[in-house]
């Protein structure tokens, strides 16, 4: 890791009482792996809503050179492990530093744009604490398409959900939730490549040709943002994860 310094690192407090409502009364840590670039406006209320969600975690931030000041935010954290880039990488390379650093049994990525309820994540992880699969993913469709979500956007998620029918014969309601949860041995023993949005069809390709089942869980409380509000994923990144699908579903 030649090109990231670690900034700062700390666990203190991190681990807290046992999940509530997953069907376990071990304590399982879930490694909460948060990729930014330039969020200032959200990190901290983030960050605050992590810390209140009611799960053992450990929250490992990748700061992917933002320039508007979040690495500024970031810096005075003192409760969460950080990890900045010295140049912008993209979203896929800041998960793939965030697996490196995850020490926990289930492994979650969570956007820093709010989008996602962190309060959500013990009813995504619980289908891999109660042993049913090694692979879970929130989804944001079991009912329909979000209002308030860009018309391009509803085109590509569209698009993608036919893609895995279509090339691994495999029914998906959301394949490009930001909510993909693994057990953490299953997820670092991918060989991924990713360095941008791509991430997300590459997992999803790896693991269903690892023979792995996805189970989905439906959120209630996502809120789309629209690229007026700061999001950065484009009409083109839904081509680039159409022919990362493809690519992985023939690529031996």
């Amino acid at each position: 890791m030649n090109a990231l310094c670690l900034a700062a690192s700390s666990r203190k407090g991190v681990v807290s009482a046992a999940m509530e409502g997953m069907g376990s009364a071990v304590p399982h840590v879930i490694s909460v792996i948060v990729p930014v670039y330039n969020e200032a406006d959200t990190m901290r209320e983030l960050l605050v809503r992590l810390r209140a969600a009611p799960f053992p975690k450990e929250i490992i931030v990748v700061d992917d050179c933002s320039t508007d000041g979040t690495d500024r935010i970031l810096a005075g954290e003192r409760d969460i492990i950080l990890v900045r880039h010295d140049r912008n990488l993209g979203k896929g390379a800041a998960i793939r530093t965030g697996i490196a650093r995850a020490s926990g049994e289930v492994i979650i990525v969570q956007d820093a744009d709010l989008e996602y309820d962190p309060d959500e994540i013990p009813k995504v992880v619980s289908p891999i604490i109660e042993g049913r699969t090694d692979v879970a993913y929130g989804s944001r469709f079991m009912h329909g398409l979000p209002k308030g979500m860009p018309f391009a956007n509803k085109v590509a998620n569209v698009i993608l959900v036919w893609a895995v029918r279509v090339l691994y014969r495999y029914r998906l309601s959301d394949e490009a939730t930001c909510y993909k949860a693994f057990r953490a041995g299953v997820l670092k023993s991918m060989r991924l490549e990713c360095t941008r949005f791509e991430f997300c069809p590459e997992v999803t390709a790896k693991a269903l040709r690892a023979g792995h089942r996805i189970v989905e869980t439906e959120l209630v409380n996502y809120r789309p943002r629209t690229q007026r509000k700061g999001k950065k994923i484009r009409w083109t990144d839904g081509v680039e994860a159409f022919f990362t699908l493809i690519r992985y579903r023939f690529l031996r």
